[in-house]
């Protein structure tokens, strides 16, 4: 009699359990679930390895929670509206090649940045003044030679046209040309360096060019200087 109640124990725990057995969904099972609703299932997140373990324990699969990415918060204000060092930093550098161009320094604009007030470009520096024109200083007049040393004023007053007492004065009149002691009576004029040059009783100092002008010849035993 307990052999057999015993055997109907054992009988009715079997057949409890066999329904648990029977439901227990296969490996392939799931997978072919997974697959079907493959599209559904990657946009929920789940992975079909997730879905098998989920699938044969029998329990509902759960939707994997989607990765936020927070975005970097900003620096927040200072008091009263202030901007901070590094936004002002960051304005600067968003337009570096134009502020470089300009003149304006990344120092210059954070401090300006920082007060609210706007940046303005350097004044350029003032051109220089073009120097003044240069004028020709004048030529200086040539300057006379010095009488020579046999050069004597005349004994008598020269009353002829361009007829002078003095070397000095000939020269004064012939400039670079050659002066001579024109004699008024033989009409004829010496070159200085001989003995008549100046000595003879009547004459006058003259630009040798007046001399032959006025008729007179050189002496033929002096050479020409």
């Amino acid at each position: 009699m307990r052999t057999i109640v015993m055997i109907s124990a054992i009988v009715g725990v079997s057949l409890v359990s066999l329904p648990a057995v029977a439901q227990q969904k296969t490996v392939r099972a799931c997978q072919a679930e997974w697959r079907a609703n493959k599209d559904a299932n990657q946009a929920k997140g789940i992975t079909e390895k997730a879905y098998v373990a989920q699938c044969r324990a029998g329990t509902a699969t759960t939707t994997a929670a989607p990765t936020t990415t927070t975005a970097p918060v900003a620096p927040p204000p200072a008091a009263g509206g202030q901007k901070t060092v590094r936004a002002c930093q960051a304005e600067w550098r968003a337009n570096k090649a134009d502020n470089q161009a300009r003149g304006i320094t990344e120092k210059a604009y954070v401090a300006q940045c920082r007060t609210g007030g706007t940046i303005a470009a350097p004044a350029p520096a003032p051109a220089p003044a073009p120097p003044p024109a240069r004028t020709a200083a004048p030529a200086p007049a040539p300057a006379a030679p010095p009488p020579t040393a046999n050069a004597r004023p005349a004994t008598t007053t020269p009353t002829g046209a361009n007829q002078y007492a003095t070397e000095g004065q000939a020269r004064m009149r012939c400039l670079t040309g050659t002066v001579v002691w024109a004699n008024t009576n033989s009409k004829i004029y010496h070159f200085t360096g001989y003995k008549d040059y100046g000595n003879t009783k009547t004459g006058a100092y003259m630009c040798e060019t007046d001399a032959t002008g006025q008729g007179m010849r050189a002496s033929k035993n002096e050479k020409h200087p």
